[in-house]
């Protein structure tokens, strides 16, 4: 079995060794005060010792155990290699102090009547490393978990975003071309016209949207042109009114947001409509904080069956928000004759 060395994890156990030679430096000089430089030699050459010995144990040695997949052999190997983790963080440290001293990297600052008086000595450093070592490494290891899940969430959201954003494109310029369909069958002469603004809405489309955001003013002249070319298919019978009331026209917005709703309009109010068709948008924002409201005719047909019933820019437009923002509200009022969409957003509380 091929043993790998990673690197970065190591470089955990030195931070942990630091965080421990400090705190076994504070106590030794507290405890007696005297020869300083000594005892700080002393702790670093121990702590060499002690990370490589918390690192075998926490990295190998346990997740070795780990991967037995026989109960009986699991126990086994448990016992045999905690017996050499324990010789080694005793009688090894004790053999460790040893050759530091040989290489008069180790100040021998007391001496020991025999071994096992030494090792008793050593073995309470290596006792409270392994409670220090693996309340750190759990503590980061839970930590790391906890952002990696984080980064997926996020990964995960921002590819449904996407999706969401690809799949209203599609659907907005869908529509669209049905209505240049409409007027090129009737072979009308406002056909060139409305290829023509299609082809200023498809250069925004490409162009402008992929970023994150645009200024509510771009997004205020796709609505424009996108209702000027829906005014084409109808006569001076439709009634549009749109107006608005903004702070700043640099104010950024997400591309495309507010589309769905005068699209809605259109699609399921005017162009059903018979008697009296009427729009009417109405955008503000000032101090972050934008309201839109579109109100559209309506007309019960008998045999309608789609009352109630949510169209798909609509629910596409909510989980955008969800995932878009924290303080939204998105109401919709179905009256006999008319269909209210009044959306709020705080644009400060962007995810």
């Amino acid at each position: 079995m091929k043993i790998s060395f990673d690197r970065n994890r190591f470089q955990l156990y030195l931070w942990i060794g630091l965080a421990y030679l400090s705190l076994g430096l504070l106590i030794d000089v507290a405890s007696f005060g005297d020869n300083v430089p000594a005892r700080l030699l002393n702790n670093i050459w121990r702590i060499v010792y002690i990370v490589v010995v918390n690192f075998i144990f926490f990295e190998y040695t346990l997740p070795f155990i780990r991967r037995r997949k026989n109960i009986l052999s699991k126990i086994l190997f448990f016992l045999f290699l905690f017996w050499i983790q324990l010789m080694l963080y005793s009688f090894g440290l004790y053999a460790w102090r040893a050759i530091g001293i040989q290489l008069h990297l180790y100040v021998a600052l007391r001496t020991f009547a025999s071994v096992m008086e030494g090792v008793d000595y050593g073995f309470p450093y290596s006792f409270f490393s392994i409670f220090l070592f693996g309340v750190i490494r759990h503590f980061y290891d839970h930590n790391k978990l906890k952002h990696i899940a984080q980064q997926l969430l996020i990964e995960k959201q921002q590819a449904e975003l996407n999706y969401l954003k690809s799949q209203t494109n599609p659907h907005f310029l869908f529509n669209t071309l049905n209505n240049i369909y409409s007027l090129a069958r009737d072979k009308s002469d406002l056909a060139p016209e409305s290829i023509l603004r299609l082809s200023k809405i498809l250069r925004f489309t490409l162009y402008e949207t992929g970023g994150q955001y645009i200024s509510i003013e771009q997004e205020l002249k796709i609505i424009g042109d996108y209702v000027a070319l829906e005014q084409l298919r109808y006569d001076d019978s439709l009634r549009i009114n749109f107006n608005y009331d903004i702070e700043d026209m640099k104010q950024a917005v997400p591309p495309l947001l507010l589309i769905p709703l005068v699209e809605n309009a259109f699609k399921h109010g005017a162009a059903e409509t018979r008697t009296l068709p009427f729009i009417d948008i109405h955008l503000s924002l000032r101090q972050r904080q934008l309201s839109f409201t579109v109100k559209n005719s309506v007309e019960s047909l008998p045999g309608r069956e789609e009352e109630g019933k949510e169209h798909i820019g609509l629910s596409n437009l909510r989980r955008q928000l969800e995932l878009l923002y924290t303080e939204y509200n998105l109401s919709v009022q179905q009256g006999k004759s008319e269909f209210t969409a009044i959306l709020k957003i705080n644009l400060a509380s962007h995810v």
